[in-house]
């Protein structure tokens, strides 16, 4: 059986407004956006008419670099600046 990307799973530090979101780090990308994922639906932030859109709440925009709506695409591209 072959083992996944080897990068996903090495564990990332976070920036603290992504722990804010996500928990305290390090953890690996793949667990990060598992649980922003997590947050959208716990907090029901999808767009209801286009599912692939997020609706940022407070701490999500600040992740976003402030804007109020990204679609799941460039949210993961977004992410990505807060992970070191």
């Amino acid at each position: 059986m072959a083992k996944g990307n080897p990068a996903i799973n090495k564990p990332l530090n976070l920036s603290a407004e992504l722990e804010a979101v996500v928990g305290k780090g390090p953890l690996p990308r793949g667990q990060v956006v598992k649980k922003i994922w997590d947050y959208i639906k716990g907090n029901n932030l999808q767009d209801p008419t286009n599912k692939r859109n997020i609706n940022a709440d407070d701490k999500l925009k600040v992740l976003f670099g402030g804007k109020s709506q990204v679609n799941m695409f460039e949210m993961t591209k977004l992410v990505s600046k807060h992970l070191s």
